[in-house]
Order: C-alpha cells, then sequence, then structure tokens
C-alpha cells in the first residue's frame, strides 16, 4: 500500500492516454466515425496540460490514417469511395461535395472541410484520388486536425473550470456532463448528415 503523501508515477497513465490519442486518432481517419475529441476533452476537463500532451500523438495518428486513406484513394479510387460510404453520415452527395471542393479550393478545401463537421477521412481519399501530393495532405493535416483537438481540450477544461461550482469537480459528474454533450453533438450531426 502507498502511503498518502506518495502517489505513484503518473507516467504509466500518461503513456496509456498518448496510445489511445494515437490509435483513436488513426481508427477515425480511416474507419471509425467518432471523434479523438470524445477522448481529448476527457481528458482535458480534468487536465489542459495532459489534453494538450495526448493533441499531439492523436494528431500523428490522424495523419498517418489520413495516409493510409490517401493509398487506398490513390490505388482505387472506386474501392475507395464504396468504402467511404459505408461508414455512418458519409453518403455519395457528400463525397460528391467533397470533389467540388477540392476542385474549387485545392489544398485549402481539406483545411476547411472538417471544420464543417465533413470526414477528413473524404478528403484524404479525394486528395489521392487525384494523384494529388502527399506531404501537402501530411502537412495540411496538421493545422486540419490540429487546431481542433487543441480547441477541444482548452474548451473542455475551461468549461469544467467554470461549472466547478455546481460540480465541486466530482469527476462522475463531469464525465455525465460530457457524456451528455457528445450524445446531443452527435444525435445533431447524424440528423444532419444521415446515418
Amino acid at each position: 500500500m502507498t502511503p498518502p503523501g506518495n502517489l505513484p508515477d503518473p507516467l504509466p497513465r500518461q503513456t496509456g492516454l498518448q496510445i489511445a490519442a494515437f490509435v483513436w486518432g488513426f481508427a477515425e481517419a480511416t474507419l471509425f466515425f467518432i471523434v479523438p475529441d470524445v477522448l481529448l476533452s476527457a481528458i482535458g476537463r480534468r487536465s489542459i496540460r495532459a489534453g494538450l500532451r495526448a493533441t499531439i500523438p492523436a494528431m500523428l495518428g490522424a495523419m498517418l490514417g489520413g495516409l493510409v486513406m490517401y493509398a487506398v484513394g490513390r490505388g482505387s479510387p472506386s474501392f475507395a469511395d464504396s468504402f467511404l460510404t459505408r461508414v455512418p453520415a458519409i453518403h455519395p452527395a457528400l463525397i460528391e461535395r467533397v470533389q467540388s471542393q477540392i476542385s474549387a479550393q485545392g489544398s485549402v478545401a481539406i483545411l476547411l472541410g472538417p471544420t464543417a463537421g465533413i470526414p477528413y477521412k473524404i478528403y484524404a481519399v479525394e486528395w489521392g484520388a487525384r494523384k494529388e501530393n502527399a506531404v501537402v495532405l501530411a502537412l495540411i493535416s496538421i493545422p486540419a486536425r490540429g487546431i481542433r483537438f487543441v480547441l477541444s481540450v482548452i474548451l473542455a477544461g475551461g468549461i469544467a473550470r467554470l461549472i466547478a461550482p455546481w460540480t465541486h469537480r466530482r469527476a462522475k459528474m463531469e464525465i455525465t456532463i460530457l457524456v451528455l454533450f457528445w450524445i446531443s453533438f452527435y444525435t445533431f450531426y447524424f440528423i444532419h448528415f444521415g446515418w
């Protein structure tokens, strides 16, 4: 038993969170449909610093996942589009919208599109289908993914502190509020984009 005041080193937990953030970032950039912001906001509500540290592996995982989707799109665009339509809330009309955005805006579409709730994976596939530069995709992925990840952490931490007089920083209450937020978010998202 650890004596009071001698708490165990939190490094293993931090390492586990960083691995989870990387895996989640990669999964969401490929086939998973729940954004890494869910995990990042859960971390950030307790520690903005830990949340910000977790954004780096989440972004690297998303970048790697984006490059995988780029390769699939480059190698077989029709297979990639068919694969995408199996992901919840992605349908042919949304893919066509991304194709139009990329035609009109080029790499700027990759930067701005995900802020409108359009999955980044579609941009990665379409960028590859056009045989555009993979390095450009990797570089634009940093702000395209990283800015939102950082904002999720900061907002979660700020809101947790703001409502602390009511929650008394009880983890169970904070997690409940966070879960209700994400359920509401995804309910709206799936109504808006379709399941």
